[in-house]
């Protein structure tokens, strides 16, 4: 089951992460957004990347044309019609993610596969979208942001899901030079699972007044050698997001370690969503971390 041709739907942070691998890897990408002004920005944030690659000296401009020639945008679903592979890509809202698997599948080939990259939800219930006959070529592709940047996919299998299709899943994540790993179809598959508990706590310690938002990420850093502090990593999240998948864990399991903490409502609420609205347990510039921001 060899894949060449990759649609995408979304050209948000993770689409436009997505697709820039998958361009760079050497498939032909097509990735679909909505509206004009969404695929721009997305498009833009892709050439805007390899143009830094460019600057320093990482990619030759030969390079960057060829990547460029494969990637296309389209605003027509239709276009992905005859893709091997189609990546949705949407915000992760169960009636969103319902209804574009649902146009997808009746948009694409009967040998196509068709993957979310969902973090929380799960892959019977986006299932109940699709006719039978696509089902065992149904699974989870979950990438990690920023895609470009993180070596890991989480592959998620689905009930249904074939062994034919598990086995072209995994060579694709190769190609893209990153390590896949099998997930089961579980609230939080593996990483999330284990991260989003820690989130959430550290967010009721920066709450509870434990210690300054600079200090109990300084300590996870410092102290447990993480890349990132976990609320310098909430921000980069996203704080809605991390509140939706709060919200899919809690009514999963009913733990309260997977509740949304209160501080964390009050932020959403008051449009601190992290780096993406500028401002959220710290003060953002485009992606650059600036002051820790009162609480």
């Amino acid at each position: 089951m060899a894949i060449q041709r990759i649609g995408i739907v979304g050209c948000g942070l993770m689409g436009a992460g997505i697709a820039q691998c998958a361009a760079e890897a050497g498939f032909e990408v097509r990735v679909k957004e909505v509206e004009q002004a969404f695929l721009d920005k997305g498009l833009g944030r892709i050439q805007a990347a390899w143009d830094r690659a460019v600057a320093k000296g990482k990619l030759q401009d030969g390079q960057k044309a060829e990547y460029a020639q494969r990637l296309r945008g389209t605003l027509d679903l239709a276009s992905l019609g005859d893709c091997d592979l189609v990546i949705e890509a949407v915000p992760e809202r169960l009636d969103l993610k319902l209804a574009t698997l649902a146009d997808l599948d009746r948009t694409l080939g009967p040998s196509a596969m068709l993957c979310s990259n969902t973090s929380s939800l799960s892959l019977a219930q986006l299932g109940t979208a699709l006719g039978p006959g696509r089902l065992p070529r149904l699974a989870g592709l979950h990438f990690f942001n920023p895609v470009p940047a993180m070596p890991l996919v989480e592959i998620v299998r689905a009930l249904g899901t074939s062994e034919a299709t598990v086995a072209a899943l995994k060579e694709f994540v190769a190609r893209l030079g990153k390590t896949a790993v099998l997930a089961p179809d579980a609230p939080g598959f593996v990483v999330n699972r284990l991260l989003v508990p820690y989130l959430l706590d550290a967010i009721r310690c920066a709450e509870q007044r434990l210690a300054t938002v600079e200090d109990l990420d300084a300590a996870m850093k410092l102290g447990a050698g993480h890349p990132m502090g976990p609320l310098h990593l909430s921000d980069f999240i996203g704080l809605d997001t991390m509140a939706s998948v709060a919200d899919v864990f809690f009514e999963a399991f009913g733990e309260a370690r997977f509740k949304a903490p209160a501080l964390l409502r009050q932020l959403v609420a008051a449009g601190r969503l992290g780096r993406k609205s500028g401002s959220g347990f710290y003060r953002w510039e485009g992606d650059k971390r600036m002051e820790a921001l009162p609480l």
